[in-house]
């Protein structure tokens, strides 16, 4: 027999729809990375236990945000001491002599 062989993934490979045992997403990786890409996050499962997840990296810089600072600005702003004046004390730094 010629041609082209095509395989079709055991029922085993993929525990559940999105789910991998991680021996079958290491063997199938590249499809691991595709079905993130088009169906979205792939679980792996490393003796029975969600391990961890692979997502498309667009999907992953959206849960990400973008780091902007605004967290802090808000946090400092809502501070019940937000109107104390933290001026620095500037203390004279002791000088020592040095002979050269």
């Amino acid at each position: 027999m010629t041609g082209k062989r095509t395989t079709k993934m055991p029922v085993a490979a993929r525990v559940a729809t999105g789910s991998w045992r991680l021996q079958d997403a290491k063997a199938r990786f590249s499809e691991v990375v595709r079905l993130a890409s088009s169906e979205g996050p792939q679980r792996v499962t490393l003796h029975g236990r969600e391990a961890v997840v692979v997502v498309d990296a667009d999907a992953f810089r959206r849960m990400q945000g973008e780091p902007s600072g605004e967290q802090l600005v808000d946090a400092l702003k809502a501070s019940p001491y937000r109107d104390l004046d933290l001026q620095p004390s500037r203390q004279a730094m002791p000088v020592r002599s040095v002979q050269l």
